[in-house]
């Protein structure tokens, strides 16, 4: 069984450099999917909450420290298709980065996750994944962009990828332990209050920052990228949110404090990250958990740092102007610079069935963003409520909003037609914050399957308040095993 489970993780490690999203021919999902089933002589595991197979699932800081009998192999399945459309608006002019009005886009992932416990404490996951489809304006002309489910690459035809390969070990450190339930990269076990997990490979760095329980997951949650992450925090990855790196979590009481090392794109919003880590990320969380009337919530800041030779937007418009052309910053990438950044995530409980969440976070703006959306200052909060009250115990119901915001410096780029990772009108006469507004109803009309109906409406879309403001409409279907 064992050998057969190595073999599995093998098998999916030659995969990782499978044909990317820009490749003319991409690599068949069926023969691969069928070479790792037949390597796996396991059984699946209970299904799982249906969010709890997202690409951003529990942290790994919320994994077992087991406890014989722990569990010591996993396999867990996923899809999701997500389709989203633009109404009409006003739009006197658009440029190489712009959404436009009557589009619609789909965007289609099946997942697999296979876990094994090597020995005791120890966790190794792999993730294939196919996907497929495109974001609408090919996920670009918003920078709070309203779909998670769409990467910044699209492709017409299905392509796969292991998008995580990594190990986890718990260190129990003492205090009450407590089951914890199999889920998506979690083995079922056991945890003790006090631990340290450390987790070392390719993953995400919002598995373990930045979590949140009510807005985190794009297959579960709301989809707009910064309500469901903290639009200015830059971290690190590939188009698909991915890269390699390390964490650790120590956890004493109510208290966690996480660190983390991972490389960047070697260019903003690249095809592959920075493998020699030339261009990398610290980041630095401390996380407190509380009861406030007896409902649990939780409080957690962070400051990171990207390093490397990151392009300034002053230097990108002299460049421009002394090439007679549109500003470039990756073309003044020449001297290693420091971004910093850090953000503040709450969750509150506030009855048995409705929970309110916020996040505000900053970042350098003098700095170019690299690898997440161009926003350096945003802020945001909403409210998710179950039906409980409407005997819907499963289904939610979520309204939330957030204002995003870039510097003087990143305005004064992109008027003069500079490009940034999702936006660029080509031109931006009239500067404006991006408001967002999201409504959301998830129906699950059994526990693997849930269907979501989603609106956005987003005033000043890439901060132009020329354009816009931007309707859109979504509907997300998923299931899970």
């Amino acid at each position: 069984m064992t050998y057969r489970l190595i073999r599995l993780i093998a098998a999916a490690a030659l995969l990782t450099n499978a044909t990317p999203a820009h490749a003319e021919t991409p690599v068949s999902s069926s023969d691969p999917a069928r070479m790792v089933l037949a390597m796996a002589d396991i059984s699946a595991a209970p299904d799982p909450d249906p969010a709890g197979s997202s690409a951003y699932p529990a942290s790994p800081g919320s994994s077992a420290e087991p406890a014989s009998p722990a569990q010591r192999f996993a396999l867990f399945g996923q899809s999701t298709f997500t389709a989203m459309g633009t109404l009409g608006f006003r739009d006197p002019y658009d440029g190489p980065q712009s959404v436009s009005p009557h589009e619609l886009r789909e965007t289609f992932d099946a997942t697999l996750f296979a876990g094994m416990r090597p020995w005791s404490g120890g966790e190794i996951w792999a993730t294939l994944e196919v996907d497929q489809g495109f974001g609408v304006g090919n996920t670009h002309g918003l920078a709070g962009f309203p779909s998670g489910e769409a990467y910044k690459l699209g492709q017409a035809q299905p392509y796969i990828r292991v998008q995580r390969l990594f190990w986890r070990q718990t260190i129990a450190l003492g205090g009450e332990s407590t089951t914890v339930e199999a889920a998506a990269n979690q083995l079922a076990g056991t945890q003790t209050a006090n631990r340290l997990v450390l987790t070392l490979g390719k993953f995400s760095v919002v598995d373990v920052f930045d979590t949140n329980k009510y807005a985190h997951d794009p297959r579960g949650d709301m989809l707009n990228w910064t309500l469901i992450d903290a639009g200015a925090f830059d971290y690190g990855g590939d188009p698909w949110g991915f890269t390699y790196g390390g964490a650790a979590e120590l956890t004493i009481g109510p208290w966690t404090a996480r660190a983390g090392g991972f490389a960047l794109t070697a260019v903003p919003g690249g095809m592959e990250v920075a493998a020699d880590f030339s261009y990398f990320q610290l980041v630095g969380e401390i996380e407190h958990r509380h009861a406030l009337g007896g409902h649990p919530g939780a409080v957690r800041g962070a400051i990171w740092a990207n390093h490397g030779r990151i392009g300034r937007y002053a230097d990108a418009v002299a460049w421009g102007i002394a090439n007679a052309t549109a500003p470039d910053v990756s073309q003044v990438q020449i001297t290693p610079r420091t971004r910093l950044g850090g953000y503040i995530n709450a969750e509150q409980e506030l009855t048995g069935s409705l929970g309110l969440f916020a996040r505000a976070s900053h970042a350098d703006g003098r700095y170019a963003a690299f690898d997440f959306t161009d926003v350096d200052t945003s802020v945001s909060a909403g409210l998710s409520l179950t039906g409980k009250s409407w005997h819907r115990a499963d289904d939610t119901v979520a309204l939330a909003a957030v204002v995003n915001t870039i510097s003087k410096d990143a305005q004064a780029y992109f008027a003069a037609g500079g490009m940034g990772i999702l936006i660029g009108d080509g031109v931006l006469p009239r500067p404006g914050a991006e408001r967002i507004i999201e409504t959301s109803y998830t129906w699950r009309p059994a526990k693997p399957v849930a269907i979501t109906f989603d609106a956005q409406v987003i005033a000043n879309p890439a901060y132009n308040r020329d354009r816009g403001p931007v309707a859109l409409y979504g509907v997300r279907l998923h299931a899970a095993f």
